[in-house]
Parts: C-alpha cells; sequence; structure tokens
C-alpha cells in the first residue's frame, strides 16, 4: 500500500535499456512508494507508452503504486485528440510520421526525438482537484526551467501552452479518469520543426512553434533536459502544496 502523505522528495531513474512494458511495470511496483519516481524512457514508439500509461494509471487506481512521471521521445508521430478535426494533418506531412488517434483532449501535436514528453500519472486527490491547477504546475515548471535558459516565455489561456512570443515551446494535452492524470506535456528541445509544415498545431493557424536550441544556439540532450526539468517540476508541486 502507498502511505497516505505524499511526499514531494523524488527519484529519478534512467530505464531506456528496458524494453518491455511487463518488466517497467514490474519495476515501477517495486520502487521506493515513499518518492515521486520519475522515470527516463529514451526514445519510443508511440503506442507502447500509450499502453504503458494506462497499465501505470489502473496501478495508481488500486494504490500498487505512488505518483510517477514518464520523460521520454517518441519516433515520428502525429496524435490526434480526442475532438481533433482531422484536415489539420496537412497533405504535406513528412512520410515517416504515423498518425494515431488518442483518448487525450485538443487537437492535434506531434512528437518525435529532439523533445521531451512528459507523462505524469498524477493522483488529485493528493493535491488539488482542478485541471487548471494542474496545467498551472506543468506550465510553472516549464516556464520557470526555461527562465534559467535566458528564455522567456509565458502561459497562455487561449491557445494552451507555453509560448515565447507569438510562438509556441510546450504544448499540452491531458486526460483526468478518476481525478488521476495521463499524457501531459511536449517542450521542444531540439526538434526538427520542418514536422510542423505538415499540420496546423493545435488547430492553431496563425502562430508558430520554436524549440529551445532555435533561442540558445545550442544543442542539449533531451535526456539532460529531463534531469533538469524534474526538479522544476518537483519545486513547483511542493509549493503548492506545503
Amino acid at each position: 500500500m502507498i502511505t497516505d502523505k505524499i511526499k514531494t522528495v523524488y527519484k529519478f531513474h534512467n530505464i531506456e535499456d528496458i524494453t518491455s512494458n511487463r518488466d517497467i511495470i514490474d519495476r515501477l511496483c517495486n520502487d521506493n512508494e515513499n518518492s515521486i519516481n520519475i522515470y527516463w524512457l529514451g526514445r519510443r514508439s508511440y503506442n507502447p507508452i500509450w499502453e504503458l500509461q494506462k497499465e501505470a494509471h489502473s496501478l495508481r487506481i488500486k494504490q500498487r503504486i505512488n505518483d510517477i512521471v514518464f520523460l521520454l521521445e517518441h519516433d515520428h508521430v502525429y496524435t490526434l485528440g480526442k475532438n481533433a478535426n482531422e484536415n489539420h494533418i496537412l497533405p504535406s506531412k513528412p512520410k515517416d510520421a504515423e498518425i494515431i488517434k488518442i483518448d487525450r483532449g485538443g487537437d492535434v501535436t506531434y512528437h518525435g526525438p529532439g523533445q521531451l514528453v512528459g507523462y505524469p500519472i498524477l493522483d488529485l486527490h493528493n493535491y488539488k482537484m482542478s485541471i487548471s491547477w494542474y496545467l498551472k504546475l506543468l506550465s510553472n515548471s516549464i516556464i520557470d526551467m526555461l527562465e534559467n535558459l535566458n528564455i522567456e516565455s509565458h502561459y497562455r489561456d487561449n491557445y494552451v501552452g507555453v509560448w515565447v512570443d507569438d510562438d509556441k515551446i510546450a504544448a499540452f494535452g491531458v486526460r483526468l479518469s478518476k481525478w488521476i492524470t495521463m499524457h501531459g506535456f511536449a517542450l521542444n528541445i531540439n526538434t526538427d520543426l520542418k514536422y510542423y509544415n505538415g499540420m496546423i498545431p493545435c488547430g492553431i493557424f496563425e502562430c508558430g512553434v520554436t524549440s529551445i536550441s532555435r533561442h540558445t544556439n545550442i544543442q542539449i540532450d533531451t535526456k539532460d533536459v529531463a534531469r533538469m526539468y524534474s526538479k522544476y517540476f518537483i519545486k513547483h508541486l511542493d509549493k503548492e502544496i506545503n
């Protein structure tokens, strides 16, 4: 059983060498139940990780694991939320990207190498049962981390995401079931932005996209950003509950 009190200590686990979902689930069940466990998965195709999220979400409902966060890169993929307009994926899209319909909110999103994707599986009963609170937690942790990289960014309510001027640098698409979160965010680091030419990002016609490397002129390893982000995520989670 998981302890009643959620602690904001965390452990970062590099498990990119564990390839099967079954072995990952076994690892989740055996890791420290008093920490928020954050897992770096490396680069993965989309569907197996979607299945992994669903399994982990079920385990969280049953209190067999504590809160966790999956951090990773995906192979090239366009995902369509429940109410997405399929016409927002354009005929010009690169041929090496999959198209997958999923169960989160939002419109069309791209994932690919050089992009940090985060899937927190948190029980909001232990924090605040509010989608707006959760999006604020995700966005503030990214904004704070970007500030440390000398990138000024902001959150927009009308076009949900983190923005640098009029260009989106991080997208959000979440799902809650029984107040436990799934899906999450995608932060462009060294992303090949040509893939956005094959879509209308999140259904927004008049704005562009950007990345960390475009504003820093340096190539940062996604795993290093994952480690960095973990600290800011826990920092802001701790602020919210203490």
